[in-house]
């Protein structure tokens, strides 16, 4: 069964060598209606999780074998919506208005909270208005570096979120070509500017995220595309 809904017609591919791989390469591709997934530009390389990848949280079956934790260091494997962007451009910017999907304002007071005794544990919130700010850590969505300059909201473990699970996992800019992250999936700013721009919330974008393994395994029955982790 094919655990994304029809109506989508933006997909993300994102393939690891392996499960212990911290880098991999993602392809975008796109459809008409319910018809075969196209290619849309080169694949892009992306860095992961520093420990690799684990079974995550999304709109595929729930899976036997490793799953992702807070503060593991994994990158979150399995078929994920994409429900926001997020960054520095002001409302006021061309980006701004032109963004297809919903945008974060990434001001100083906007957090995503990685607390699991949080009630808002894995929400991005703007503490200036949320009546108690009951977590003990949060992630910084305005940081001093390019990092969240322009990025993306992954729904892993979303609502309802399971505490532990995993949470803030973005599509971001990487530091530099190959450093891997906590556990997000990152680009060189201008992939990612470039995705960001593309994503459309009519078109109900997904992030499918594997190793080939897995991709291998389940491509046919999740309707995926044929795509390689390496050329």
């Amino acid at each position: 069964m094919i655990p994304f809904s029809p109506a989508s017609s933006q997909l993300l591919l994102c393939l690891a060598a392996n499960w212990d791989a911290s880098v991999g390469r993602l392809q975008r591709f796109e459809r008409l209606s319910a018809g075969p997934w196209v290619e849309l530009g080169p694949a892009v390389p992306v860095t992961l999780g520093r420990a690799g990848l684990a079974w995550g949280r999304g709109l595929h079956p729930s899976m036997p074998g490793r799953a992702k934790g807070e503060g593991d260091g994994r990158a979150p494997a399995g078929i994920f919506a994409i429900t926001a962007l997020f960054g520095h451009a002001a409302p006021d910017s061309p980006f701004f208005r032109a963004a297809k999907l919903l945008y974060l304002v990434a001001t100083r007071d906007l957090k995503c909270i990685d607390d699991p005794a949080s009630v808002h544990y894995n929400r991005i919130v703007d503490q200036s208005i949320v009546a108690q700010s009951d977590w003990a850590s949060c992630e910084d969505m305005r940081r001093s570096d390019e990092r969240y300059a322009v990025g993306a909201v992954v729904a892993h473990n979303a609502e309802p979120a399971v505490p532990r699970a995993g949470s803030c996992i973005f599509l971001h800019v990487w530091a530099a070509p190959g450093v891997p992250t906590a556990g997000c999936t990152a680009m060189a700013l201008a992939d990612m500017t470039e995705v960001a721009g593309w994503l459309d919330g009519v078109a109900a974008p997904v992030l499918v995220q594997l190793p080939q393994v897995e991709y291998d395994r389940w491509r046919e029955d999740w309707g995926l595309p044929v795509f390689a982790a390496h050329d």
